[in-house]
């Protein structure tokens, strides 16, 4: 297959210019943080109200799933309610979390979880922070709210004795900036059992009567933005945790493997102990959970000397605080149980940042603390795989489930994206949600990482079609052996106002045949602007909405207006066409070329003021070969930003001033096509 090629500019910070004080990272994008209550049961309507950054003249609330519609609210005169939604939830609505994007003046916003669920649910107008104050709560429902900074929120139940109560504060994994303290009280406020993780409190009732559940964050900080859904449920003795729905970590990218039936075949049978094996034969798909403190699950097979087999292990990647680890033994001809091999953690594909944040590389890690790794039988006779969680010597919790799968080696690969980060000399501090609410004549692109499964090394051609009118996306082609690509997604000069949810996809052949991968595309759950103060909470998204046609065009634009025609072996220079539609400090960047064989090809400097460049290429010193390829531009600029939005007629309050935004900034996909150098004699 002949890679397909482009040119992507992208102009991020100058190298070695700190930003200045009160300057901004990435241009205004809109953002929807709040929507109040998070969620609602199938069925019935709930009214909400949003709330957000850059919600201007916000004309619908989408969904992500069909079944779930929002008409804008009125008020007893028939004005419009600020910020107000009406939510149609259709019965047939699965239990689960779901996502909801706004579309504004500027374009889509960022998502914001709305979950859906089965159980009664109410929103009380107000907390109550005391026991005298508590809201009664039913057991078997739902309730909403949002703490109060120093304070505790309070609320009253009743129950039987003998009843055991499931108490679940879904925070983290609903979107919200709560870490929640939560705790059953007896009726004067006397504390009984407590949980600080934000994993569901089992209580049984010693008594009949009156019972509180408090709940704050573990910071004692409150606000909007520290929303919850406090669920109380009663389940039967020997019945399995219930859990509310949650958003899945960027980790998760990887699983399941294509073609994985839900549930495993096979189940762990306790006890299964290096005293107590469990026999299977191979392969194996098997389930379970580290129930007990140290627990370590021991499985005993025969194998063959010559045989090679996959082992992967997921348990962090189902949304477990853990850490499996993995130790291969054969039993040698005295008895004895020898190392033959210890597969390990699946190592991010791209070297994250340090400090979680994009100052030695991006905010996104894709790796997990499971386990994917190959084992080659040396010599035949029995063996023995020995699972355990390196987080669990002194905690038994069943709910720590794992799922292992022992295969022969299936060559495949998984796709995670996420916008595109600026990596500053001192840091940029900033970890942002970016939503593809695209400028018109400007370009944005996705940064995609690579999880290659069982050996697979070949090419990934990375799509993303269903665009609205006037975006096109090219994508880099990840290169073999390679782990990065990007994806560009660019709007004209012209594009009409529009969205649409797309569709991402990786395409590899494997075995002889064309395969495609579903993408997936990882945010930022809340923006944050220094890292330093606060941890980034990077999750999945559901789906990929892209909008353009907001009211501003992008400040400036670096392309090459025409299909490049080059020999290989060859050094030649490639025109660039620049065009200013805003103010920069400075007056050019240095662009240093990256993507594939390029990589190696050196800076060139842009000018910012506007008007053309050029770019110096010595294919033959590149060992470019004939075909199409695409290159990278990265550079840096900071622009002057001032909203399109005019001012009133007659106003007497000056338009505000301008604020210094550092930016990357992406051009239009550029394809140069590499002819064979002639034949000589």
């Amino acid at each position: 297959m002949i890679p397909r090629a482009a040119i992507l500019v992208l102009l991020a910070i100058l190298a070695g210019t700190p930003p200045a004080a009160g300057q901004g990272v990435c241009l205004p994008l809109p953002r929807l943080l709040t929507l109040v209550p998070p969620g609602g049961r199938a069925g019935p309507s709930v009214d909400v109200t949003i709330g957000g950054e850059g919600l201007e003249e916000v004309e619908r609330l989408v969904f992500s799933a069909p079944g779930i519609t929002a008409v804008p609210r009125t008020d007893a005169e028939g004005k419009p309610v600020p910020g107000g939604y009406r939510i149609a939830i259709a019965a047939d609505v699965p239990e689960g979390v779901y996502e909801a994007t706004a579309m504004a003046a500027l374009g889509i916003s960022s998502a914001r979880v709305f979950s859906v669920g089965s159980l009664p649910e109410q929103t009380p107008p107000a907390p109550g922070t005391g026991p005298a104050t508590a809201v009664p709560i039913a057991v078997d429902s739902i309730t909403n709210g949002q703490v109060t900074a120093q304070a505790i929120d309070h609320h009253a139940f009743t129950a039987t004795a003998g009843t055991r109560l499931v108490v679940e504060c879904a925070a983290r994994w609903i979107d919200s900036r709560l870490t929640p303290v939560v705790v059953v009280a007896d009726a004067t406020g006397r504390d009984l059992v407590a949980d600080r993780r934000g994993e569901p409190l089992v209580f049984t009732v010693p008594a009949d009567g009156t019972y509180l559940v408090k709940v704050h964050d573990l910071a004692f900080q409150g606000g909007p933005a520290f929303f919850y859904r406090l669920v109380v449920r009663a389940v039967a003795p020997d019945a399995a945790l219930p859990r509310h729905p949650g958003t899945r970590p960027v980790q998760a990218c990887s699983w399941p493997p294509v073609g994985l039936p839900p549930a495993a075949p096979v189940r762990e049978q306790e006890p299964n102990d290096t005293a107590q094996p469990q026999s299977i034969t191979l392969p194996c798909d098997i389930e379970g959970s580290f129930q007990t403190a140290a627990d370590v699950e021991a499985f005993e097979f025969d194998a063959t000397a010559g045989e090679v087999w996959w082992i992967e292990v997921a348990s962090e990647r189902l949304g477990r605080p853990t850490d499996p680890a993995v130790v291969v033994q054969r039993r040698d001809d005295p008895g004895r149980w020898e190392d033959v091999a210890e597969p390990a953690d699946i190592a991010s594909p791209l070297k994250p940042s340090s400090n979680a944040y994009a100052y030695d590389g991006p905010p996104y890690d894709a790796g997990s603390a499971d386990v994917l790794g190959r084992v080659e039988i040396k010599a035949s006779g029995r063996h023995r795989i020995l699972l355990r969680d390196l987080f669990g010597g002194t905690r038994a919790e069943p709910e720590n489930v794992w799922r292992m799968v022992v295969r022969p080696a299936a060559p495949d690969f998984a796709i995670v994206a996420w916008g595109l980060h600026l990596e500053l000399r001192n840091g940029d501090r900033a970890a942002l949600s970016k939503p593809l609410a695209l400028r018109r004549g400007g370009s944005v692109a996705l940064e995609v990482a690579a999880l290659r499964r069982d050996g697979f090394t070949g090419p990934i051609e990375l799509v993303i079609d269903g665009l609205p009118d006037g975006v096109s996306a090219t994508g880099l082609t990840i290169p073999e052996g390679s782990n990065r690509g990007l994806v560009v997604l660019t709007a004209r000069d012209d594009a009409p106002r529009g969205l649409a949810h797309a569709r991402f996809v990786g395409r590899a052949t494997i075995a002889g045949a064309t395969v495609e991968r579903p993408g997936r595309v990882a945010s930022m759950a809340w923006p944050v602007r220094d890292a330093w103060q606060e941890i980034p909470l990077p999750r999945l998204l559901a789906d990929l909405p892209v909008s353009v046609g907001g009211n501003e065009s992008f400040p400036i634009t670096v392309a090459t207006r025409e299909p490049v025609q080059v020999v290989a072996g060859t050094t030649v220079e490639i025109p660039l066409a620049v065009e200013r539609r805003g103010e920069f400090s400075g007056t050019t960047a240095r662009l240093t070329v990256c993507g594939g064989p390029f990589d190696k090809a050196g800076a060139v400097e842009v000018p910012l003021t506007g008007g053309s460049a050029t770019l110096p290429l010595d294919l033959k010193k590149l060992a470019i070969p004939p075909g199409e390829h695409t290159i990278c531009l990265v550079g840096g600029g900071v622009t002057a930003y001032r909203p399109a939005s005019p001012v009133a007629k007659g106003a007497t309050t000056p338009p505000p001033a301008a604020q210094d935004i550092a930016e990357i900034i992406v051009s239009e996909p550029i394809r140069i096509q590499v002819a064979p150098a002639p034949a000589t004699e």
